[in-house]
């Protein structure tokens, strides 16, 4: 098998980099906000804003999403997935927009679906479902368990690229740093 560094790949372009990098300080928010809130006591004022800013972030993760995805249909490609590790990175990025697309979609169901306002940013968007508690319990729970496995992915994903840079010592990881060649 040819090591990933006898490929010579093209380099993102800023936009990339930069939706990259955006995307990972999103769900670095979302995450945090809901995590925090654990610290306060139920009904405070900083728990309930740590909630609605989970919200508001979450859903920006789902219009950044889309922004990717449309970046991505347009920008040339490289060449399909020739190695085994090139075939489990595809299906790493697949799951992880995949929990992109999914997870806010989910949540504001959830709101929805507990009878709740769905805040972004000033706007109360429209609720996706009448309230149904037995929807919102299985909602929950869906979305809490897709919540952890997004953690493990996003974990796997940035494992992925110090194993490029550590261990197969090619460009997989400078190439999408920004400012770097």
């Amino acid at each position: 098998m040819a090591a990933s560094s006898d490929r010579i790949a093209p380099p993102y372009s800023r936009l990339s980099i930069a939706m990259h990098w955006l995307m990972l300080a999103l769900l670095a928010a979302v995450y945090a906000c809901i995590e925090l809130r654990e610290f306060y006591p139920r009904g405070s004022d900083i728990r309930e804003g740590l909630k609605t800013w989970h919200f508001m972030l979450g859903l920006s993760v789902f219009v950044m999403v889309w922004v990717r995805l449309i970046a991505r249909a347009v920008s040339p490609r490289g060449p399909a997935p020739r190695t085994g590790l090139d075939a489990l990175a595809a299906v790493v990025h697949l799951a992880l927009y995949g929990l992109m697309v999914a997870m806010p979609v989910l949540g504001w169901l959830l709101l929805s679906a507990e009878g709740d306002a769905v805040p972004f940013f000033g706007l109360t968007l429209p609720p996706l479902v009448a309230p149904n508690e037995a929807l919102a319990e299985r909602v929950e729970d869906l979305h809490t368990t897709i919540g952890v496995v997004g953690y493990w992915l996003i974990g796997l994903h940035a494992v992925a690229a110090l194993f490029h840079h550590y261990l197969l010592r090619d460009a997989t990881l400078r190439r999408m740093l920004p400012g770097l060649p």
